[in-house]
């Protein structure tokens, strides 16, 4: 069983009360819901949040660093440089409206969009393919 050495449950409750965004709020809400539930597994409870025990494990292990650092240090994600969007600002600003409306409103035949539909817009409007 994984446990804090040296952050406390109050530690990562009043982590919570600071944190705003999902991530960081499903991490803490995991590692609290392991801590107080005796008979629960890791695995188990990551489940809960669509996560593995693994990834539970290691979110134990990194918010028991509160004890010592800030809070935006531990529970937000570094950012992360990601490939750069084959969309110009306009394009992105319009195929975002696109979706705000029901694509029966741009011609194709269904009642919402699916991540396959939204590539299907993107191939035709803008000639720009997304895996």
């Amino acid at each position: 069983m994984a446990t804090l050495d040296a952050a406390t449950l109050d530690d990562l409750r009043d982590a919570l009360a600071e944190v705003e965004d999902k991530k960081p709020t499903q991490r803490l809400m995991a590692v609290i819901n392991y801590l107080e539930e005796d008979d629960a597994t890791m695995a188990e409870v990551a489940e809960r949040y669509g996560y593995t025990g693994p990834w539970l494990s290691r979110w134990v292990g990194r918010l028991d660093r509160l004890a010592d650092e800030p809070v935006e240090q531990v529970v937000y994600d570094d950012p992360r440089e990601g490939r750069p969007s084959e969309l110009s600002d306009e394009q992105h600003d319009q195929f975002v409206e696109v979706l705000h409306d029901s694509p029966e409103e741009v011609g194709l035949d269904a009642p919402a969009w699916s991540v396959p539909l939204a590539r299907h817009y993107l191939s035709e409007e803008f000639d720009v393919e997304y895996c």
